[in-house]
C-alpha cells in the first residue's frame, strides 16, 4: 500500500506531549478516539496543526507543530489516569521547528478557498497530498531524509 500523508488537529500542548515523549513519540485524536488510528498505516507521515496552544484556547497560534512517521503496531489504550484511557499510536518525529501557517494558505492544495482556510481542520484528522505534506515539512525546517520526501 502507497504510504499517505495525514493531517492531524490538537493543541499544542497536548501535540507536543506526543512529540517530546521518550523513548518514542505518539499521536492520538479526536480525545483519544480509535477509529481514525486505524485508518494509519506503518509509514504514513503525520503532522500536526495546532490552532491554539492549550486545548480550548483563544490564542490562535495556527502553527504546525510536528511531523512524523507513523511507526508499526496497532492502535493501543493508555491510561493516562482519572479514568481517561485513549487510543494511541507511536510515531517516528522528524527534528524541526514549528511553523505558522499563514504563509502556506495560499500554497496549500488541500485549502480550497483561502478565506475560508480553516474549514478542513474541523475534521480532525485527513490525508493530504505528498506536495502539501513536502512544504509543510519544509516549512518546519525538518528532516526530509527521516521523513522519505
Amino acid at each position: 500500500m502507497a504510504q499517505r500523508n495525514w493531517i492531524a488537529v490538537a493543541s499544542a500542548e497536548h501535540a507536543r506531549r506526543g512529540r517530546d515523549h521518550r523513548p518514542i513519540g505518539f499521536m492520538q485524536v479526536g480525545h483519544g478516539k480509535h477509529a481514525p488510528l486505524k485508518r494509519l498505516s506503518a509509514g504514513d507521515r503525520i503532522a500536526y496543526y495546532s490552532p491554539a496552544t492549550v486545548f480550548g484556547g483563544t490564542d490562535k497560534l495556527q502553527s504546525f507543530v510536528s511531523i512524523g512517521i507513523v511507526q508499526p503496531g496497532e492502535p493501543y489504550e493508555f491510561d493516562m489516569g482519572n479514568g481517561f484511557v485513549p487510543w494511541r499510536r507511536d510515531v517516528a518525529y522528524a527534528a524541526g521547528h514549528e511553523a505558522p501557517i499563514a504563509p502556506l494558505i495560499e500554497r496549500l492544495a488541500f485549502i480550497e478557498n483561502p478565506r475560508q482556510w480553516g474549514y478542513k481542520f474541523r475534521f480532525g484528522m485527513f490525508d493530504v497530498s505528498d506536495d502539501d505534506i513536502k512544504l509543510i515539512a519544509q516549512a518546519m525546517k525538518a528532516d526530509l531524509k527521516t521523513l522519505s520526501l
